[in-house]
């Protein structure tokens, strides 16, 4: 599972640290782009490195009830499981579990969640 991440740190000390931190972990691949990342990291207010979004943030946040569909899905769940699960019908399950792969822009299941677990959306 690959994060892309670019780095939008004015400093280059800094910038060159950081960078050298998240080369270390293989599953980390640094952008030159902001728009082609998960995640941007940059200076805060005091100099310290922060998290400056998800590019993919702009959509809408996810209601307590697809947070709770997203953590099914996160183990696994199929949709009538879901149903249970949440004591719903399978129609209203396949309905949020639809609402959360269109709000995290994910086209798969396993990509939602992987989009939840980097947002920090789903707990490991």
């Amino acid at each position: 599972m690959t994060l892309r991440i670019h780095l939008a740190i004015g400093n280059p000390e800094l910038r060159r640290r950081v960078a050298t931190l998240l080369r270390a972990d293989a599953d980390i691949v640094l952008v030159a782009e902001p728009e082609r990342a998960e995640l941007v990291v940059g200076e805060g207010p005091g100099g310290e490195v922060t998290e400056l979004g998800d590019p993919d943030a702009a959509a809408p946040g996810l209601t307590a009830r697809e947070m709770d569909v997203l953590r099914l899905m996160a183990q696994g769940l199929g949709n009538k499981s879901i149903a249970r699960e949440l004591a719903i019908s399978s129609h209203t399950a396949k309905y949020h579990v639809a609402s959360v792969l269109a709000k995290l822009g994910a086209h798969t299941r396993a990509e939602a969640v992987s989009r939840g677990l980097r947002r920090g959306l789903v707990p490991l």
